[in-house]
């Protein structure tokens, strides 16, 4: 007699009572939770996008869209998988209903809705707040890298597209004379014909040449961006999804990438905003992002806390506008802790002794910025040696991908200077410069308030709300390249994965209460 378990229904068993799916399915389980929360949104705008009158009845977008988003919360994304799980896993298949969803289908839908979706991030993020997920106290804003639907190695640079161009000129020339060759001899043949289409051989050629010429004049552009910034190597476009950036990477190495944000509520981790930009300056959203929270929740975050490369004049000054108090590690440029350079008479020079104490730039190994004093009474810099560097000119610039105006002061007392060594660079042809610009004084006030103890603590929490979401996201749920090119459809797949992530929250949050009222409930009966 065999030990082993033994079957207890077997294939071939007539059963007197059919099992339901809804029997399968226990109570308290994530896929009703989930089916509870989303029944709860207004889903008329995205059934008025389907036309009822006529084919084959369609299926509900609300099933559709549970199905890809329960499907997130499972750590799944492929559309491929999700068809199979609705024709086998019994918890799709109560979500659904039986029905059975293609994967030609989910691709399709995932891209169709994204007003529809950017409104259902939204009712979600109320209903998180009702519950008490969302408080808008203190906000996080961070970006992170995540690889494009491209080949690292598939990208063109300058001379690529040059030495295709020519090419395909050429063979366009001999493509063109084939067919005016045809088009005689068949004239010859059967008298004047009405003109004929373009072989598609010459269509789909002119349609390449365009596509080059667009990408030669977007690389000249980023190639004089470049240069005006100081960089020699050549800009690269990426091939395939030309919407993306090459960019590092953390696993090493430059790949295409874009980079999404996130702004997530500190005190539940739960993401109140989601965005995608083509390029790696994170910090222009960082004022659009409170505008968006404010038009999404019906009021603004009352502090914002970001990483130090958003602490930029543009941010400082737009937040404070708006009544938004901002968090964010300064890159001081008034290092006053153990700097000799900052004494109460800059007209005197520093004595010799505490020269080796002056800052040195860890960029230029030259002396920092911040051994030269500002007196804006004089509208001047005063250096280590008491000499004035006065306003010399202004000059445009660009820095983290927004415009400013620098101010540019320059000594112009350097020649037989002890300390023009560690001070002048080597490329310089004239006196050591200052630069300048109207947010100074802005980022050296953000930049007293960061030294501060309490700030500094409460700055402290902006590490694990702001990194969680991207740990999720990224590790969790396996999203470090997306599956879908251009930047409209990658905004709409990362709002996809951050309502999945949203979701998620909510769901616990309900079992969490659940649990407690039941709890609450036995003690009462007790």
């Amino acid at each position: 007699m065999s030990h082993f378990a033994q079957p207890v229904l077997g294939r071939r068993q007539f059963v007197l009572i059919s099992t339901t799916l809804d029997d399968v399915i226990p109570e308290g389980h994530d896929v009703r939770i989930l089916d509870e929360l989303l029944r709860t949104q207004d889903w008329s705008g995205w059934d008025a996008e389907y036309c009822l009158v006529r084919g084959q009845p369609p299926i509900p977008p609300r099933v559709i869209a549970s199905v890809i988003l329960y499907g997130l919360t499972r750590r799944i994304r492929s559309s491929r998988v999700l068809e199979y799980m609705t024709g086998h896993n019994v918890d799709f298949m109560w979500l659904t209903e039986g029905r059975t969803i293609d994967h030609s289908t989910i691709c399709k839908f995932r891209t169709r809705f994204k007003k529809q979706l950017k409104a259902l991030f939204r009712g979600l993020g109320r209903l998180a707040m009702t519950m008490g997920l969302v408080r808008l106290g203190e906000v996080t804003f961070d970006g992170t890298r995540v690889k494009a639907n491209n080949d690292r190695y598939a990208t063109w640079k300058a001379e690529d597209v040059e030495k295709q161009l020519a090419e395909l000129e050429a063979k366009f020339g001999e493509l063109l004379d084939e067919s005016e060759r045809v088009d005689a001899a068949e004239d010859e043949r059967y008298g004047l014909q009405s003109p004929s289409a373009l072989p598609s051989d010459l269509v789909d050629a002119k349609a390449r040449h365009q596509r080059l010429l667009e990408a030669q004049k977007e690389l000249a552009e980023a190639d004089a961006a470049r240069h005006r910034e100081g960089l020699k190597t050549p800009a690269q476009l990426p091939s395939t999804d030309s919407d993306s950036t090459v960019l590092p990477n953390k696993e090493g190495g430059y790949a295409p990438n874009f980079t999404p944000t996130v702004a997530a509520d500190t005190h539940r981790d739960y993401i109140v905003d989601a965005e995608v930009i083509a390029d790696a300056n994170e910090n222009t959203e960082v004022v659009p992002m409170t505008e968006r929270v404010e038009e999404a929740f019906g009021q603004r975050p009352e502090a914002v806390l970001a990483d130090g490369l958003n602490a930029t004049g543009p941010n400082i000054v737009g937040l404070e506008q708006r009544g938004v108090e901002f968090l964010s590690p300064a890159s001081a440029e008034e290092k006053t802790e153990g700097n000799p350079a900052v004494r109460d008479d800059p007209r005197q020079a520093v004595p010799e002794e505490a020269w080796p104490k002056l800052p040195i730039s860890p960029h230029t190994k030259k002396l920092d910025k911040s051994c030269f004093v500002f007196v804006p009474e004089e509208n001047v810099y005063y250096c280590p040696r008491g000499e004035r560097l006065p306003l010399e000119k202004t000059k445009p610039d660009i820095r983290q991908g927004q415009k400013i105006t620098l101010e540019v002061y320059r000594c112009g007392d350097c020649a037989g200077c002890p300390l023009a060594g560690r001070c002048i660079s080597d490329k310089s042809r004239g006196g050591r410069t200052v630069t300048r610009d109207r947010f100074t004084p802005d980022r050296e006030r953000h930049a007293a308030k960061m030294r501060q103890p309490e700030t500094r603590a409460r700055y402290a929490r902006r590490f694990h709300a702001g990194e969680t979401p991207f740990g999720w996201l990224k590790h969790v749920l396996g999203l470090r390249q997306f599956l879908l090119r251009g930047l409209e459809k990658v905004r709409t797949e990362w709002l996809w994965a951050c309502t999945g992530y949203n979701l998620r929250k909510l769901i616990l949050e309900v079992k969490r209460l659940r649990a407690q009222f039941a709890e609450l409930a036995t003690e009462a009966v007790n």
